[in-house]
């Protein structure tokens, strides 16, 4: 898989560029079975993009749902579950967090429960249980 059909398989179903899906701030769509918040991809058939989608067509990773009125008529793509395979085989693996990076993040998570700030959060019971968990 080339670059560009990996960025349209990603982008698409909203992911980033390890195969991850992006929360946003949104909740995961109702009825897609990927976890992602959306699985649409919106591009005029004729241009460099639309002639990408539709070589992932003939791949079977992308249905295409043909030119729609609402989108100006142009040709509206959603991702298969072939698609939504080898996008996540062909991803990246994320980097590797290190011990600080991994401890931050958990604070962000529960941020709101400590309104004095990371130090507090650090002094907390709840990051001692979290270093004995992680030692175990």
């Amino acid at each position: 898989m080339n670059p560009n059909h990996l960025h349209i398989l990603q982008h698409s179903l909203g992911c980033d560029n390890h195969g991850r899906p992006t929360p946003l701030g949104r909740t995961p769509n109702h009825d897609d079975e990927f976890g992602c918040y959306r699985n649409r991809y919106v591009t005029d058939a004729t241009s460099p993009n639309g002639l990408a989608c539709q070589e992932l067509v003939t791949l079977g990773y992308l249905h295409d749902h043909g030119a729609q009125t609402l989108a100006g008529g142009m040709h509206c793509y959603s991702v298969t579950q072939a698609g939504y395979d080898a996008m996540r085989a062909a991803s990246p693996p994320p980097p590797k967090l290190t011990r600080s990076q991994r401890t931050y993040r958990a604070y962000r998570q529960v941020s709101d429960l400590f309104p004095d700030g990371f130090l507090s959060f650090l002094q907390s019971p709840h990051f001692k249980r979290m270093v004995e968990s992680y030692h175990s």
